[in-house]
């Protein structure tokens, strides 16, 4: 984005300074605002902002401290540095004084070009940064703008659809005319239901990042809440393997509703990448008066060089696994939900494998959330 130029701001009352300072530092990017009384330059700092104000402090009416004063008592321009310059002789109190106004310099003429040319130059620079910022900034803005359009589409354009090719798959499984129609008609629903797992990770992504979901811990029973998780997979394949175990007090305050959503992805994770024909023990442990642990855990193994991406939000695994390995279905944001949630509750989340006949979970809360502590 273009930027116009950065403004220099030069105050003196006698002509033949303010000439040199221009001649000094004119250059293009560069625009030198003069005034030769701290009336003229509060009318100047009233219609343009300027990175850095060069005041004389000797000047009839209103000297440099006088207008260095006014400058730090308005919002418009208490921002602006001051580098005070002065012919008289070098004096301890008055340089305290130059700094007690908000100086950032205080200079004696004759003054070294070279020396004052340098010290505005880091100045012309902070302002061309902030200026960078502020694009970076309005860009961030827009892009945020941008995705909470898509989620809008996400949450409604494609949910309707998707609901109608869903209801229509389950009506033709139930009424299919023979075997190859069944199939046909549960593959169909068997995607249109990973699409809409897709959509649904993808919105609580968006708003979790957003900070549109804040925590809001009321008292819960861990125990309880992961039996209603279990129960809510009561039609799928598979769930009679999990059994669930606990012990101790499994009370705390955390928001049920983001801890509800974390357990179940990491259930949906074993049931979708499990063995088959393998177990899943969720088992919650509340013997540690300070914390909670839940941990799941389901047959099959992760090969290690996957272990380290596996919370990463969209990461794929396909050219990391193993030969005869099931290809990830989705777009890897279970995990990294589960992360999300469990670190805004200020609890730990790790996943380990024995590298051949097992994975687990684990999930360590404290029994009261920490409000978006991260770890």
């Amino acid at each position: 984005m273009a930027h116009p130029s950065v403004n220099i701001l030069i105050v003196d009352d006698i002509a033949h300074n303010i000439t040199a300072l221009e001649a000094l530092l004119s250059r293009p990017g560069i625009q030198v605002l003069v005034a030769n009384s701290g009336t003229a330059a509060l009318d100047l700092l009233l219609k343009h902002d300027a990175a850095l104000a060069i005041l004389d402090v000797n000047m009839p009416g209103m000297n440099g401290f006088e207008l260095a004063s006014l400058m730090r008592g308005s919002p418009r321009t208490s921002h602006v540095p001051i580098i005070f310059l002065t012919a008289t002789t070098e004096d301890a109190s008055r340089t305290f004084r130059g700094y007690e106004a908000g100086a950032v310099d205080f200079l004696h003429k004759p003054v070294d070009p070279r020396i004052l040319q340098s010290k505005v130059d880091v100045f012309v620079q902070l302002e061309q940064h902030k200026r960078q910022l502020a694009d970076q900034l309005l860009a961030t803005r827009q892009l945020l703008e941008s995705n909470e359009m898509l989620m809008a589409v996400l949450g409604h354009d494609l949910r309707t659809p998707l609901g109608t090719v869903l209801a229509s798959a389950e009506y033709l499984a139930r009424n299919a005319a023979d075997e190859q129609a069944g199939t046909v008609a549960n593959r169909i629903r068997n995607s249109a239901l990973r699409m809409s797992r897709m959509v649904h990770q993808l919105l609580n992504l968006a708003r979790l990042q957003g900070g549109r979901l804040p925590l809001a811990p009321r008292p819960t029973d861990l125990a309880a809440l992961c039996r209603s998780v279990v129960e809510e997979f009561a039609t799928q394949e598979g769930v009679e393997r999990i059994a669930l175990d606990a012990r101790g007090d499994c009370s705390g305050d955390w928001d049920t509703d983001l801890l509800w959503q974390a357990i179940s992805n990491l259930i949906s994770n074993a049931l979708h990448h499990g063995t088959p024909d393998g177990g899943i023990a969720v088992d919650i442990d509340g013997s540690d008066a300070a914390r909670i642990t839940l941990k799941i855990t389901n047959g099959g193994a992760i090969p290690p060089a996957v272990m380290p991406h596996l919370f990463e939000a969209f990461g794929t695994t396909t050219d990391r696994r193993r030969p005869g390995d099931r290809p990830r279905e989705g777009l890897g944001l279970g995990l990294h939900i589960v992360r999300t949630i469990v670190h805004m509750h200020g609890g730990k989340v790790h996943g380990t494998s024995d590298g051949e006949h097992s994975t687990v979970f684990s999930i360590e809360l404290p029994r009261t959330a920490m409000h978006g502590v991260s770890r």
